[in-house]
């Protein structure tokens, strides 16, 4: 399967000057975990998450003074449409990341995070070799009585 297959093609964006808690209130309104930051002075996009967000508050500092572009990403890692979910999965694995955002011709097409990916290779009809739970529970019942 694809990275195209998994991505959220509903992608939250917020500028630098953003204050933390201005982040989070958008990130449950759209109900996602993370945001792209489009900053004109940097090139190229980068990503603040929940985890940003907590790790600031961890640290007793202030939500509604500190802002977006002091806790984003330094580095963006992006991946291609075409991508395997294999692929992007051991990607964010080796850089110890939950989200990719996805580019195609340059242009921002989605976001893949780490939860889209089992979503989708523990969904009806994947093409994983896993087994629900529900299926290995009915499995060792079988031939029983």
């Amino acid at each position: 399967m694809e990275v195209r297959e998994g991505m959220s093609n509903v992608v939250l964006t917020l500028g630098p000057g953003h204050t933390l808690r201005e982040a989070a209130t958008r990130m449950v309104e759209k109900g996602v975990g993370a945001a792209v930051v489009i900053d004109e002075a940097y090139p190229g996009p980068r990503v603040i998450s929940e985890r940003d967000i907590l790790n600031s508050l961890g640290k007793g500092e202030d939500p509604d003074s500190e802002s977006v572009g002091d806790h984003m990403s330094d580095t963006l890692i992006a991946a291609a449409p075409d991508w395997s979910l294999e692929r992007a999965a051991m990607e964010m694995s080796k850089r110890h990341i939950r989200h990719l955002v996805v580019v195609e011709s340059g242009e921002l097409v989605g976001i893949l995070s780490m939860r889209d990916i089992v979503r989708v290779w523990t969904s009806e009809g994947a093409t994983s070799g896993m087994t629900s739970p529900e299926s290995e529970a009915t499995a060792g019942n079988v031939g029983r009585g």
